[in-house]
């Protein structure tokens, strides 16, 4: 763990100091100026590396840590991208070097692509979209099961309780017969969660909802993610599944705990006349539930990259990193995210929920 954040810091400040050094020359203003901006982006950065202790700093400061820190951090891979793209552009004798030494011409198209860029990132983010999904099924339901899925709400220092009730008020107004969550209910701390009463929004929930855990809620620390979704009414499945009617819920344990259950060994004692449906946070080895006869296998994680693009990196992970995919006689639907970890944009991805009706076929 010690040796990934060493790396992982590296490479932020690698990536800081090549942007630094860009914005330096670029801009048209007096030293002082050029200073007093540098060292604000080194304070974003600092927001992003120091908020892992925002528990020893009074609760409002924390929140803005994380929104400057992960908000930064995304800007500044676009910065660089674009710095990038410009000094390739000079190699090849297509940019002028006089773009890249204080130019005010270039300094203000960068700035407006940035805002235009993030503006509507944020924007975007919070207009969740609704994925519509209608499946048929040979096995024996009594009538046609709709399902809202969401996944990764990523509840916390960003998505407070005021955005977490509106997410409820969309679901309800779905009157859906079961709601399921593929994992990540909480980013990382309990503490704003308790802070401003979340679990009282969660549990307006208005239809019996089940879900598994993901990788943040042990992240968070599992004890304390447990309590938390104890008080929501949400019934966590850790290895364990559930019969609601002919349907079978199985919820899978994350990756985090290494000694987790196989899919062959939770299919154990699972009626298979039933229609089998499996919440498992990562996708990985999606050959599994196809092997053992689960009909529905729900995840997320993916985020589908959250900004372009991330989400070209993710498709080459995971045999499928977002949307209805069919193997064998298996379907799987793996979500982009009701929410989200890190700065609030959506560039190119979607923050979304689906909600999924099955229909049993007429013999």
């Amino acid at each position: 763990m010690a040796k990934f954040f060493i790396v992982t810091l590296t490479v932020m400040l690698v990536m800081q100091g090549y942007v630094s050094w860009h914005v330096w020359r670029v801009l048209p203003f007096s030293v002082p100026v050029k200073i007093a901006i540098i060292v604000l982006m080194l304070l974003a950065l600092c927001c992003m590396v120091f908020q892992f202790k925002s528990d020893s700093v009074p609760l409002g400061m924390a929140t803005a840590m994380y929104e400057i820190g992960n908000s930064w951090l995304v800007i500044m891979l676009y910065l660089l991208m674009a710095f990038l793209l410009l000094d390739i552009g000079r190699l090849v004798h297509l940019v002028p070097a006089s773009w890249l030494r204080g130019n005010a011409i270039t300094s203000l198209a960068l700035t407006g692509v940035m805002l235009v860029t993030f503006i509507g990132g944020n924007i975007h983010y919070h207009n969740k979209q609704r994925q519509e999904i209608n499946l048929t099924t040979e096995k024996n339901l009594e009538r046609p099961l709709k399902i809202v899925m969401l996944s990764d709400l990523h509840a916390g220092f960003h998505n407070r309780r005021a955005e977490v009730g509106r997410w409820v008020n969309m679901i309800n107004a779905e009157q859906p017969d079961l709601i399921l969550i593929a994992g990540d209910i909480i980013d990382g701390n309990v503490r704003p969660l308790l802070a401003q009463g979340t679990a009282e929004e969660l549990q307006r929930l208005n239809a019996p909802t089940l879900a598994c855990l993901g990788n943040h809620d042990y992240i968070t620390g599992i004890d304390k993610a447990l309590d938390l979704l104890d008080q929501t009414g949400i019934r966590v499945l850790r290895d364990k599944s559930l019969n609601v009617g002919n349907v079978t819920i199985i919820g899978r344990d994350d990756r985090s705990n290494r000694s987790r259950k196989s899919v062959e060994q939770l299919m154990q004692g699972v009626t298979r006349d039933n229609y089998i449906i499996l919440l498992d946070h990562q996708p990985f080895n999606l050959e599994e539930a196809e092997q053992n006869g689960v009909d529905l296998q729900l995840s997320g994680h993916t985020h589908r990259g959250q900004v372009w693009p991330l989400n070209w990196v993710t498709k080459k992970m995971y045999e499928c990193d977002y949307g209805l995919y069919h193997k064998g006689n298996t379907d799987y639907y793996v979500s982009s995210g009701m929410g989200i970890w890190g700065g609030k944009f959506r560039i190119g991805t979607d923050s979304e929920y689906a909600v999924i009706t099955i229909t049993p076929n007429e013999h």
